[in-house]
């Protein structure tokens, strides 16, 4: 019996290295690793062939296709081709969506942003707005960042259309109506530097609080995780921060993650983004109520940061040839894989963990250690890192 259990746990134990980056991640006992994407990168079978690679994304956001500019329009207008082409790809995938976004500051079509309103006519266009868009997708969004960005860096309210018309109260009219829409899908506030303790981190706790007080469902935060190389807080203390939003009884997740650098990268800077990438993804192995992590995009040819960032750019765990970096290996890693070998996108899935002990023990008695399944915005930061307002404006592009 004992040479099964060291049989079984040598099995166990082969898999994990040699897992991508999705199934190391749920042997940490995370539900996913995933990847943003875009609809215009579809159209290369070499970067599509790696984002069906189920062993390194269990997860796709998609990153412009169900915005509000582009779901609705003009007004009562609905348009959700895009937003499928993505939606049907992680379907047929088996891969978990993440829907994004509800009600953000940017990319709102003329007829909102230019519109005539009162505070009663423009939240009776937010709740429709939410109604359709979630009603659409409903079943299919393991979560929806229902509110993006609302926040400036100090903690106040961001002056956008929604904050001067409606004021707060546009945050649980939103979550109301996506909840009435689809009760089963997880609501998620979505931000950028809330990832270390500061005022604005405090000010996403008090919208949790605000919401619940009010018995209003919010089940998750979102912190997009959009670093610099050199600046990104230690992994205890992105580990301590994600825990003071686990406390208020939400999930989070780490929805937009890159690290950029000055370009053109160095073997130094690669270096940095390895560890950094790894102090990431660790801190969210290291908090119970940390379910998963997302890559905004997997590659820095269809990275938003160097339109956005002059100089700067090599973000992503994949450079513009689709070629696995150090950071890569990095995450792989921390989740209990071993390193990779540089090498362009495979059009085979990586083996995932045993999924039965019954299975692991016939496994481990035919000395089968391995089996092969099928699986079904921010500028350069300071010392203590300020993101400039407009982070995400392309970041999704």
């Amino acid at each position: 019996m004992q040479i099964l259990k060291t049989a079984l746990a040598v099995g166990l134990t082969a898999q994990v290295a040699n897992a991508g980056l999705h199934a190391a991640a749920k042997s940490k006992n995370l539900l996913y690793f995933g990847t943003a994407t875009d609809n215009p990168e579809l159209s290369n079978s070499a970067y599509v062939t790696q984002l069906n690679n189920t062993a390194d994304f269990g997860q796709i956001t998609p990153g412009n296709s169900q915005k509000w500019d582009t779901t609705e329009p003009s007004q009562g207008q609905f348009s959700y081709e895009k937003g499928d082409v993505v939606a049907d790809l992680a379907e047929a995938n088996g891969q978990k969506l993440r829907c994004h976004n509800l009600v953000w500051h940017q990319q709102v079509p003329g007829w909102v942003s230019s519109g005539s309103w009162t505070n009663e006519t423009l939240s009776a266009v937010l709740k429709n707005h939410i109604t359709n868009v979630v009603k659409h997708y409903k079943g299919k969004c393991y979560a929806w960042d229902v509110v993006n960005e609302a926040l400036n860096d100090d903690g106040s309210f961001r002056d956008s259309i929604w904050y001067k018309t409606i004021g707060e109260e546009y945050i649980p009219i939103a979550f109301e109506a996506a909840a009435a829409a689809d009760p089963d899908t997880k609501l998620y506030y979505n931000d950028y530097s809330i990832e270390w303790s500061s005022d604005k981190a405090t000010a996403a706790q008090n919208i949790v609080k605000n919401l619940q007080a009010r018995n209003i469902k919010v089940d998750g935060v979102g912190l997009q995780a959009h670093f610099t190389v050199g600046q990104t807080p230690p992994r205890k203390d992105l580990a301590s921060n994600l825990k003071s939003f686990t406390a208020l009884g939400v999930e989070v997740a780490y929805t937009e993650v890159d690290v950029r650098m000055k370009t053109p990268a160095t073997e130094a800077n690669l270096q940095k983004q390895k560890t950094e990438f790894g102090d990431i993804v660790g801190s969210c192995v290291d908090v119970e109520g940390c379910v998963g992590v997302t890559i905004w995009d997997y590659t820095d040819k269809y990275s938003w940061v160097p339109s956005t960032f002059e100089g700067y750019g090599a973000a992503c765990p994949w450079d513009e040839d689709l070629q696995k970096k150090p950071a890569y290996d990095g995450i792989l890693s921390v989740l209990g894989g071993s390193a990779s070998s540089s090498s362009s996108a495979s059009a085979t899935a990586a083996p995932t963990p045993v999924s039965t002990f019954a299975t692991a023990v016939k496994q481990a008695t035919t000395t089968q250690a391995v089996v092969s399944e099928t699986p079904a915005q921010k500028s350069v930061e300071p010392e203590q890192p300020e993101q400039p307002e407009d982070e995400d404006e392309f970041c999704d592009a």
